[in-house]
This record gives structure tokens, sequence and C-alpha cells, in this order.
């Protein structure tokens, strides 16, 4: 009877452990991917403040009923079309939203699927009646061993890993 409850106790932590450490490492990817895209963020924001800054004095010069020279109209389009691209490269960095919402739903799923597992652990075990022979817990073992078995893979099979990129600049994002 030891090697059942030995191998259920070892199943049990296996799967435990086995689980948190994807819990961890998505957490961890989610914190990386929310890190680089608020880098992004904040530098392709302080780019277009920069690049409306430069525009200012040819606003001024136009409100002011001046003409701009050549050089400062080619300027004014280098500027607006600079601000076209810091837009663009924002909206893209904000890419991590989904990213990290797949994430962060991946991680329920491993901590709900984990509570389910023990459970089902602690559920099966309250059958165990102190006067249980060895035969009945060997059994119950057995049973209790098949059901978290079963459990284990079916929340493998769903938790496929469909967020695999790490870096936002790395090419095709997989969302969904």
């Amino acid at each position: 009877m030891g090697s059942h409850v030995k191998r259920l106790l070892s199943g049990v932590s296996d799967h435990g452990r086995r689980h948190l450490t994807e819990v961890e490492t998505d957490l961890i990817q989610t914190g990386l991917l929310l890190e680089e895209a608020i880098e992004k963020l904040t530098f392709n924001f302080m780019a277009i403040h920069q690049a409306v800054e430069a525009e200012q004095e040819t606003i001024q010069l136009l409100l002011a009923g001046g003409t701009p020279t050549a050089e400062q109209k080619a300027k004014l389009e280098e500027l607006h079309a600079q601000v076209g691209n810091h837009v663009n490269a924002a909206i893209t960095s904000m890419q991590f939203q989904d990213m990290t919402s797949q994430l962060i739903d991946r991680t329920l799923k491993r901590v709900t699927g984990l509570r389910e597992f023990l459970g089902t652990l602690g559920a099966h075990g309250a059958e165990m009646l102190p006067e249980s022979d060895n035969e009945e817990i060997v059994a119950l073992l057995g049973k209790v061993s098949m059901a978290l078995a079963i459990q284990s893979l079916e929340l493998r099979s769903v938790l496929r890993k469909a967020v695999s990129q790490k870096h936002l600049e790395s090419g095709d994002i997989e969302l969904f």
C-alpha cells in the first residue's frame, strides 16, 4: 500500500510543480512584454512630442502671416511623416494587450485547473473511511490516481502554448 500512496503523492507533487512552473513562466513573460511595450510607447510618445515641438516654429511663422522657406516647408513635411511613423509604432507596441491577455487567461486556467485537481484529491480522500482495509484503500488510491491523471491530461490539452513571442518586434504574432 505504501507504494500506491507514494505514487499518488509523487504524481500530485509533479503535477502541481509543473503547473506552478508554467504559471511562473507566463507571469515572467507577461512582465517582460509589459516592460518592453511601455518602453516602446514612452519612446514613441516622446518622439511625437519632439516632432510637434520642432514644427512649432514654422506654425508660429504661419500664424504670424509669414511665408515659410522651401527648407521650412520640407522640414514640416518631414516632421509630419515622422509623427505618422511614431504613431504607427506606438499602435504596434500596444499589441502587448492581446498577448498579455492571453497569458493572463492561460495562467488563470492553470490555477483553476490546479484547484480542481486538488479538489478532486480532497473529494476522493473523503471517501476513505478510518475502518477501510488495505484492499479498499489500494482500490481508492488507484481510482484517485486515474482521475487525477485524466484531469491533468485534459488541462494540458486545453493549455496549448499559443503565445510564443517574447519581443514585440520579432515578427508575426499568433494570437488566438
